[in-house]
C-alpha cells in the first residue's frame, strides 16, 4: 500500500477555528471509574478518556470517534446494545472532552488517534480479545477515523463511517469560520475524500436523509470516493444529524451487525 495522503492541519489549529469545531463538555458530578474505563496516554501529562463495552474475547471490535459535544459516557446506554449483537464497542473522547486533559486542536486529535488505536490494541492482545478491529467514527469523528483507516489500511479490518464529511469547507462556514480570509482550501484541511480513496478495506457509510448539518450528499461522495472493493451506503430515512440512531435504530444496528458479521467470517 502507498502512503497515506498527508495534509497541513496547522491551518484548523487557529484559536477561532478551534472554538468553532470544537465544544468540549465534561463529565457531570464525580465520575464513577468502573474497570471499563481507561486513560489513554497520547502526549507527557495528557491522557484520553475512554470505556470499552466488551462482550467477549472472540467478538468483533468496534474503536468509536464520537460526535463533537458528545462524550464517553454518553454511549453508555449504547454499549450494550452492540454487545447484544456480538460486538466489542471500544469509544473514546478527545483532548478536554469528558474526562481527558489537554486542549481540542485537529492536529491533536489525528496524532492522538494513532496513540488510541495501539493502545486499544495492545489491551485486546493483552487481555485475549482475538476478534478484527474495525475503526468507526460519527460527524466530526469521521476525521480521526479516516486518518486511521488511511495509515492502518493493512491491519485495520474495516471503516465504518456515519454522519461523516467529505468536504470541510461548507461546514466550516456552517459553524462560521471565514474560510477566505484564514486562506483555507481543502488541501489544507482534513483530506477525508483522499484518505477514503486511500483506503482499502470492506467500508460501510450510513447517513441521514435530511442532514441539516453535513448533507446526505457528503455521504454519498464518501461511498463513491470510497477504493473498497465491499462497500455500502445505508441511508437513514426521515432522520437528521442529531436523531439518525433513534430514528433509524433498527436499520442502523442491522447495517452494523451484517458489516462486522461479514467481517468476523472473513468475507
Amino acid at each position: 500500500m502507498t502512503a497515506p495522503p498527508k495534509n497541513d492541519d496547522a491551518i484548523l489549529d487557529r484559536p477561532e477555528v478551534c472554538q468553532a469545531i470544537f465544544h468540549p463538555r465534561r463529565e457531570w458530578g464525580d465520575p464513577v471509574v468502573t474497570d471499563k474505563d481507561h486513560l489513554i496516554p497520547v502526549a507527557p501529562d495528557v491522557k484520553i478518556g475512554a470505556r470499552f463495552h466488551m462482550a467477549s474475547p472472540s467478538a468483533a471490535n468496534i474503536l468509536f470517534f464520537h460526535g463533537n459535544g458528545e462524550i464517553v459516557s454518553d454511549y453508555e446506554e449504547l454499549g450494550p446494545l452492540y454487545n447484544r449483537v456480538g460486538i466489542n464497542f471500544m469509544v473514546a473522547d478527545y483532548r478536554g472532552y469528558g474526562r481527558s486533559g489537554g486542549t481540542p486542536t485537529v492536529s491533536a486529535m489525528l496524532a492522538d488517534s494513532h496513540r488510541i488505536l495501539d493502545y486499544a490494541r495492545t489491551w485486546l492482545a493483552d487481555n485475549g480479545h482475538n476478534g478484527p478491529l474495525v475503526v468507526m467514527g460519527r460527524s466530526l469523528g469521521s476525521a480521526p477515523a479516516l486518518e486511521l483507516a488511511a495509515a492502518h489500511g493493512d491491519t485495520i479490518a474495516g471503516l465504518i463511517i456515519e454522519s461523516g464529511f467529505a468536504m470541510a469547507t461548507p461546514l466550516l462556514r456552517l459553524l462560521g469560520v471565514d474560510t477566505n480570509r484564514i486562506g483555507f482550501t481543502e488541501g489544507k484541511g482534513f483530506g477525508n475524500l483522499d484518505k477514503v480513496a486511500h483506503y482499502t478495506g470492506p467500508t460501510l457509510i450510513i447517513h441521514a436523509e435530511h442532514d441539516h448539518i453535513i448533507p446526505f450528499t457528503d455521504g454519498q461522495a464518501l461511498f463513491e470516493a470510497s477504493a473498497a472493493d465491499r462497500k455500502r451506503l445505508v441511508r437513514i430515512d426521515g432522520a437528521n444529524h442529531n436523531d439518525i440512531f433513534y430514528v433509524g435504530m433498527a436499520t442502523y444496528m442491522q447495517a452494523i451487525a451484517d458489516f462486522m458479521q461479514a467481517i468476523g467470517k472473513g468475507a
